[in-house]
């Protein structure tokens, strides 16, 4: 390196440490570059790479003047150690997800759904036993309109009839305690 000073460096002379880092970036600043784009395969990285080793030589300016070793070396070794810790950093870290803004939630909260089913349940309660029980067989037993005629040994036609009736009479409940649930209307 060309740059010499006496021992203990051009530290306190603002103007000899800017000198001594454009005198070493102009030197050793394309291999500095090169080096740490090998090693990272990104531009832009190794481009902060190299600017924060320059810093650590401004900070240090006695190891690049003091005649021991080469400074070049010093140089590439400071490159290599700030490479090594951007990837342990890079691993140490779980990776980044984008969050899809149309995904739901993982868990939601069942809160409403509860409320919702409190709901219905005590409307359900002021109906006739008739319609109760054709609710209870076409909703909450989730069988067919032939089924629940076969399990309440009524016509299909009557199921179907009480059914119409009672979703209807469940509504106007609802509706007159002000509590539709979503996707029933009045």
């Amino acid at each position: 390196m060309a740059v010499s000073s006496a021992p203990g460096g051009a530290r306190g002379r603002p103007d000899a440490d800017e000198a001594l880092v454009h005198t070493v970036y102009a030197e050793h600043g394309r291999a500095l570059l090169a080096y740490a784009t090998r090693l990272l395969g990104d531009r832009a990285a190794a481009e902060d790479v190299v600017q924060e080793t320059l810093i650590r030589a401004w900070r240090h300016p006695e190891v690049l003047t003091n005649g021991k070793g080469s400074a070049r070396g010093w140089l590439l070794t400071v490159t290599r150690n700030l490479v090594t810790d951007r990837i342990r950093a890079r691993a140490a870290r779980p990776k980044e997800v984008a969050e899809d803004p149309t995904a739901p939630p993982v868990q939601r909260d069942h809160a409403d759904s509860v409320v919702a089913s409190v709901t219905v349940l005590r409307a359900m309660d002021e109906l006739s036993e008739d319609h109760r029980g054709v609710l209870q067989q076409l909703y909450f037993q989730g069988r067919s309109l032939v089924e629940a005629a076969d399990a309440l040994g009524i016509p299909a036609g009557t199921v179907k009839s009480r059914s119409y009736y009672a979703l209807r009479a469940l509504r106007a409940t609802l509706a007159d305690n002000g509590q539709a649930p979503g996707g029933m209307s009045a």
